[in-house]
Order: structure tokens, then sequence, then C-alpha cells
């Protein structure tokens, strides 16, 4: 012990070894408090969570109910009393449905909250629609995700001691704290909380647990975390105290005055050399490494310098593309580089658009991308440390790409509004014929057969009379659909104008497309479409089919198809005519 080295290890390590002993101690019996806090914390939390979910889907079965209520096919069938329409909407949407006179339709579970809603039609009530909330299992299980409990946590419904429902099969009663308490349900330990009693079911109460397990593994792993530090502190302390006794060295002192001086920024700062010897030599190496050091943080400055002008440069590129998945995906990337991030995340709330990177670093930075009232989600970046020159070039990046963004979207919205008829959905008659020139010069490339189908409504003038042109709207937007309904992903179907219909099938011969006709003819009588007076509208429509290779341009294929339209129109209506070679006419 004749070393001032060991000697001043014994003396630092004895003086901490009581400290270190009292304060492991006080910080045991603080972190088994500060976990059970914690959990309670969490358990608080949890109650009014589930309390807030019960009372939203108590919210949510009412909202329903009321949509029903008002839907006019549910209460043209309430008001005809068609009992088999009733019974599918009481079993579609769960309910019970009580018509003002006659026996209610539907039943519903127990226990359960119920809300009633009333059918108020032209001529007055027509009875009320019962939507049930039922107090089960799969209602304790979204209630426990929506509360976000640890794993193990449970949620159950308890009315004086006995479980209503419960996340999980519990047996035996369970008791319901108003305070967190330890409590033991089938054998299970859990640390509990109730809720206030609920207004319905009466008397009943919610109650959350979460795992005592999971509070011991927690105490007992930062127990075994403090003994750790407290043991390799004291390993520290020693080994601190060993390299202070070779440290006390004049020249070593002045060279960490130099370095602290540096690290501040004063790069210009060296150390004094005196002598020849090996501290001479030390002195000299740290001062060529700090004009190194000095010369690296000019050429940083440099290359920061045009890194911003090459962001600058990139976001004015990116202002002139429309392609908006595209933009998102350059827009991380460059983040990314820009900013030295271990990685990089596109999210739109919880939902992530796109990601690049592995770990998440522990310092963060978050970039809303809106402009205005648009919003494309938050651009969010991870890594060991961001410098605000990171943050600058990041946000005039996020301020480039908000624009390129607000522009490709307003391009793709015109763009839209453009080959797409607005009343049903469906191709106009400017995309049909752009597509109808595509797909023909494909067909005449690979020798593959392609059918024009052109339908026309019957008799729609008078559905307009008769009815108005609302009326007239909604037979073509159900007209529309049954085509949709009708097609392949390839075939295309469309507006040609009017109460005039188009189908365009690639791949598909004359035959084919005659029996794609007559299956959309069938199927359009079938169709039970209703007046706002609720007189049955009679709907049907006269279909003329032409194909390529019998006409071998656009134009030829449109009046093929145009002239067996025109025959079946004045043959009786309501069918399918095929175009013959020598009906085919050309305009002049």
């Amino acid at each position: 012990m004749g070393s001032f080295k060991l000697k001043l290890v014994a003396y630092f390590s004895l003086i901490a070894l009581l400290p270190f002993a009292a304060a492991f101690s006080g910080l045991e019996a603080v972190t088994d408090r500060n976990e059970t806090r914690h959990v309670d914390g969490v358990l608080e939390t949890s109650v009014r969570a589930a309390q807030a979910a019960f009372v939203d889907q108590v919210a949510e079965v009412e909202r329903d109910a009321k949509l029903l209520a008002h839907d006019p096919s549910f209460q043209q069938a309430l008001a005809t009393r068609n009992r088999v329409r009733l019974r599918g909407f009481a079993a579609l949407h769960g309910v019970r449905i009580e018509p003002r006179r006659g026996p209610a339709i539907g039943t519903l579970r127990k226990p359960a909250v119920v809300r009633s809603v009333s059918v108020v039609g032209r001529r007055g009530e027509l009875g009320r629609v019962v939507a049930p909330v039922t107090i089960d299992r799969r209602l304790a299980i979204v209630l426990r995700n929506r509360a976000g409990l640890v794993q193990g946590g449970e949620v159950a419904f308890v009315d004086n001691g006995r479980v209503l429902a419960a996340s999980t099969a519990l047996e035996g009663p369970v008791r319901a704290p108003d305070q967190p308490a330890e409590i033991t349900v089938s054998g299970h330990r859990f640390r509990a909380l109730a809720s206030h009693t609920l207004a319905e079911p009466r008397n009943a109460v919610l109650v959350v647990m979460a795992p005592q397990s999971g509070i011991d593994e927690s105490v007992n792993w930062v127990r075994s975390r403090l003994f750790v530090a407290m043991l390799a502190a004291l390993l520290l302390i020693a080994l601190v105290a060993y390299i202070q006794g070779r440290a006390i060295v004049g020249t070593l002192s002045r060279l960490a005055e130099a370095a602290r001086s540096i690290a501040k920024g004063r790069s210009g700062d060296r150390v004094h050399v005196r002598g020849r010897d090996e501290f001479a030599s030390l002195a000299n190496a740290f001062n060529q490494m700090a004009d190194q050091l000095e010369a690296r943080v000019h050429d940083l400055e440099e290359e920061r310098r045009r890194l911003r002008e090459t962001t600058l440069r990139f976001g004015e590129a990116l202002a002139a593309t429309h392609d908006i998945d595209q933009l998102l995906r350059v827009i991380v990337e460059t983040a990314v580089q820009a900013t030295g991030a271990t990685r990089g995340e596109l999210a739109d709330g919880e939902h992530i658009l796109f990601e690049l990177g592995e770990e998440r670093g522990p310092s963060k930075l978050e970039f809303p991308l809106a402009a205005g009232r648009e919003s494309f989600g938050t651009l969010v970046l991870y890594g060991d440390q961001f410098s605000s020159d990171h943050r600058e070039s990041a946000g005039w990046l996020v301020g480039h790409a908000v624009i390129a963004l607000s522009n490709a979207r307003q391009h793709r919205t015109v763009e839209q509004q453009a080959l797409v008829d607005s009343l049903t959905g469906l191709a106009n008659r400017r995309l049909c014929s752009a597509a109808l020139e595509k797909e023909l010069a494909r067909a005449q490339r690979f020798k593959e057969p392609l059918t024009l189908v052109l339908a026309d409504i019957d008799d729609f003038k008078l559905i307009n009379d008769r009815w108005g042109h609302p009326t007239g709207d909604d037979v073509l937007r159900a007209f529309a659909d049954r085509m949709r309904e009708s097609v392949r992903g390839i075939d295309l179907a469309g507006r040609w104008g009017g109460e005039e219909f188009a189908l365009l099938l690639p791949g598909t011969d004359l035959e084919g497309g005659r029996r794609l006709a007559e299956r959309i003819r069938a199927e359009l009588g079938t169709q039970q479409l209703t007046a706002p007076d609720g007189e049955p509208i009679p709907v049907s429509a006269s279909f003329g089919v032409a194909s390529f290779p019998a006409a071998a341009n656009p134009k030829e294929l449109v009046a093929a198809a145009d002239v067996a339209l025109y025959e079946a129109k004045h043959s009786g209506k309501n069918q399918v005519v095929v175009a013959q070679p020598y009906a085919v006419v050309y305009e002049t």
C-alpha cells in the first residue's frame, strides 16, 4: 500500500461504500413505490379511457340507429309493413324493429344498453328502432384495446361482485375497488381500479386490472439494474482514483485546458511547448491535431453551404413534379440524406405512409406537411443528434415539398375532373374515345378481338317527365352501378352521353360481348327502383354490339354499334342486337 495510486483507490472506495449502501436501500424503496404509482396512474387513465370508449360505443350504436331510421328504403318497408325486408334490416343492423302496429321484429341479447329511435315518415311516426350495445366479451375486448392496457391487462363489467362480461374468462367473485388496490382473481394477482357506477347497466361498474406480476418484474429489474449501477459506479470511482494518481502532471493540465478551449469553439488555442521530452512531443501532436481540426471545420462549413444550395435546387425541382407517391418517397429520402438521420418516416396519424432506415435514434424532428387546409401527413426524422443546420435544411426541404405536393394534388384533381363523369362516376366520352383508339391499336398489333357495346335506357324522357330529373339522375346512377359491377378490371365502362352508355371489352369477341350485354339487360329487369311517391319505376335498356376485326377502325366500330343500337330501339326496345357487316355506316 506504499503506492500513492493504490492508497487513493482504497480511500475513495471506502468513502463511497457507505453512502452507496444507504442510497441503494432508499432507491429500492422509492422504485417500488414509484412503479406502483405509475401503474395506478395507468389504471386511472385506462378507466377513463374505457368509460369514454363505452360511451362512444353507445353513441355509435345510437347514430347507426338514427341513420337507419332516416333510410328511405327502410321507411318504405316499415310503412308498407314488409316484414320480410324488415327482418333483413333487423338481422343486418342487429336491432329490434317495433312497428306502430303489430309485433316487434328481431331480438336483443341481455345484458345490454339500448337506445330507441323513432322512425318518422311523411304521415307521422311509423315505429321505433331499438339498438343494443350488448355487454359481452367482445365489448370488453374492445374496451381493453381502447384503454391501452399492458399485456395481460383485463377489463370486466362487474355488478355487485358478479362478472357480467370480461375480456377473458374470469371465474369467482371480483372485488371492485374504488381506489387502486391489489386483488386476486382466478388465482392471479392484479392491481385493479373500478370506475364510478355506470348509468347503464344499472349498478354495474367497469373494473380495469393490470397484472401484479408485471409490477414485481419491473421492480426486480430496476433493483438489479441499481445494484449493477452502484457496483459499476464504485469500480469507476476506483479507476478514476487510480488514473488521477498518474495524472498529477502540469503539462497534462495545460493540455486538458487547451482541449476544453477547442471544445468550446476556440479552435485557435494551442498548447505551449516546453523542452524536448515525451510531454513536449505530446503537445506538438496535440497542436497538429488542432490544426487539422480547424481545417476540417472549414471544409465542413463549405460542405454545408453546398448542401444548402443543393437542397434549394432540389426543392425547385420538386415543384414541377405531379406524382404524389413519388414525391413523398423523394421527400423522405432527401430529408434523411440532408440531416444524416438514421430513420425517416412519413406518417398520417398512426398510419406510416413511407419509411426509410432501420434504427430510431434518441433525437427526433417533426415537420407537418400542410398548406392551408391541405395536409399530406407529418415528416418524422430520427437520429443521434440534430444540429441547428440540420433543422434549417429540413425546414427548407419541407417548405418546397409542401408546394410540390399541393401542385400535384391540384393537377390530379383537375385531371380526374376532365376524364370522369361527375354524375355516375364512370369514364366520360373523352376518356372512352381515347381508350377506344388505344385498345384498337393494341388489338390490331396483337391480333386480338375487341368489342364495343353501346347501351341506351328505354323511354328515359318519360321517366324525367313523370317523376322529375332528380329521379332520372337516380336511374342513371343505378344503371351505371349495374354496368360497373358487370365488367372485369381490364374493361372500361363509360357514359357516352345523356342516357347512352358504352362498354369497351378488350380480348372479348362479338359473342362474348353479346352475352355480357344480355346479362346486364336481364339483371336490369330484376332491379327494384322506387320513385319518391313509392311507385316502382320500370327500367329497361337496348344494346348494340360491334367488334373488331369486323370493324377496322374506331369510326367504323362506333358506327356499327350505333346502327345495331338503332335497330334494337326500333325493333321493340329492351333487347340486344349484334352488328352485321352490312350494317356499318360511314359518316360523310
